[in-house]
């Protein structure tokens, strides 16, 4: 009786581990999955060299952020879909800015710099920085067809993806998802500089000398 069981407790064992390896391999894959709607380039694109202003009126652009995953989003006041999801890019950047990520909110409002001001007041917008342009160039020169429009910009100031519409980006398959990139992009930037750096000349001359002083 012990030996017929042996067999078929391993295998109702090996049963078990299988479901749960596929159960939290599914998980980790939908958690990286992009938002609906948003299409992913089979290769990264160059992003247009877009300038814009900062809530001081300096000059600003994206290579201002190299270095950087960087969620850029276009919106205006008197887009309904952009008004409703600005929160979510606020908590976004609460959640995952920092050294690595940030998402530039950029205005196209003619208004400038007041009209977002007032608006951000008005919700409680507390973690996005305003930048604003005011002529609308960045929308011709990505080729925007509607807003708001979310490019996903690598490191290197590549376009990763885009979408067109909005999306729920506090939602923790959305933040997942740019966590993701975040991380493959740091890991490639790891490896490249992975190679441990030379000491200084001066501080190479002190070791010797210290080594023939013990000696």
């Amino acid at each position: 009786m012990m030996s017929a069981l042996g067999p078929r407790t391993d295998r109702i064992a090996a049963w078990v581990a299988a479901i749960i390896l596929i159960s939290t391999t599914s998980q980790f894959a939908l958690g990286q999955e992009p938002p609906k709607n948003f299409v992913m380039h089979e290769a990264a694109k160059p992003v247009a060299a877009i300038q814009f202003d900062d809530a001081q009126g300096r000059s600003r652009s994206l290579a201002d952020f190299k270095g950087k995953v960087v969620l850029l989003n276009l919106w205006a006041t008197w887009c309904v879909p952009c008004r409703k999801e600005m929160p979510a890019l606020d908590r976004l950047q609460a959640a995952l800015g920092g050294p690595d990520f940030e998402v530039v909110a950029l205005s196209v409002d003619r208004g400038g710099l007041e009209v977002v001001r007032k608006f951000f007041a008005e919700i409680g917008i507390h973690n996005l920085t305003m930048y604003v342009d005011s002529a609308g160039k960045a929308m011709r020169a990505l080729n925007a067809v509607g807003l708001p429009l979310t490019l996903l910009v690598g490191r290197d100031s590549v376009e990763i993806g885009r979408l067109i519409g909005p999306a729920e980006w506090d939602s923790a398959d959305a933040i997942a998802f740019v966590r993701s990139i975040i991380s493959k992009s740091g890991t490639t930037k790891s490896e490249k500089g992975s190679m441990p750096a030379a000491p200084p000349a001066n501080a190479t001359t002190a070791n010797l000398e210290r080594a023939g002083e013990a000696a």
